[in-house]
């Protein structure tokens, strides 16, 4: 009976050995695990703040753009009412000056024709009467044009306006109304102008 006792302890704590290196296995695969699954978090962790980081650096730049782009949007917006204010007022002064100049030169083509020596002493009186009014109406819009454009870029074309400013204004000629009067023999001297213009482009071109 003592022989089969001992025979069955000797049994047992062989079972018990054998069991140990399951439970050791068991623990290492879910230490694994637990491993894999932290490694799998921590990725996701640094996806996430790598999409974060993209995502405030957009924000950033678009809030930057949207900046520049309102600061320079009211520039170009005042730039361009700044540069059609003065191109208009280029245009304007452009198209004043060259009916000056077809009035004045009309001025001048009548002054030339008049030649006192080649007049008979019966002719005298009347043509120089004539040749007076002549004189005085260039005079006058000489001065009214001196006037007008005194205050411009190319107010330096008439010379010092000071005298004449003076002498317009003592004639009650409003720069207004000599723009209109300017205006009025503009349009019957077009044909002139159209002609003018064409001589000097085939000058030009010669």
């Amino acid at each position: 009976m003592a022989s089969s006792s001992e025979h069955t302890h000797h049994i047992n704590v062989r079972s018990t050995q054998l069991e140990m290196p399951s439970r050791d296995g068991d623990y290492d695969q879910q230490l694994r695990a637990a491993k894999e699954e932290v490694d799998r978090l921590q990725v996701q962790r640094d996806e996430v703040a790598r999409k974060q980081a993209e995502i405030e650096a957009i924000t950033e730049r678009k809030r930057s753009f949207l900046s520049q782009q309102a600061e320079l949007s009211e520039k170009l917006i005042s730039s361009i009412t700044l540069t059609d204010r003065a191109l208009f007022d280029t245009r304007q002064e452009t198209s004043e000056l060259e009916q000056c100049r077809v009035c004045f030169a009309a001025h001048l083509d009548k002054l030339q024709k008049f030649n006192p020596e080649a007049w008979s002493q019966d002719q005298v009186p009347e043509k120089l009467d004539k040749a007076m009014m002549v004189i005085d109406i260039a005079t006058d819009e000489y001065d009214q044009a001196a006037a007008h454009f005194q205050n411009g870029r190319n107010g330096e074309i008439f010379g010092s306006p000071s005298k004449r400013t003076r002498a317009a204004a003592a004639r009650g000629a409003s720069s207004s109304e000599f723009m209109t009067n300017l205006r009025n023999g503009f349009a019957f001297n077009l044909p002139m102008i159209a002609l003018g213009g064409l001589a000097l482009v085939v000058y030009l071109l010669k």
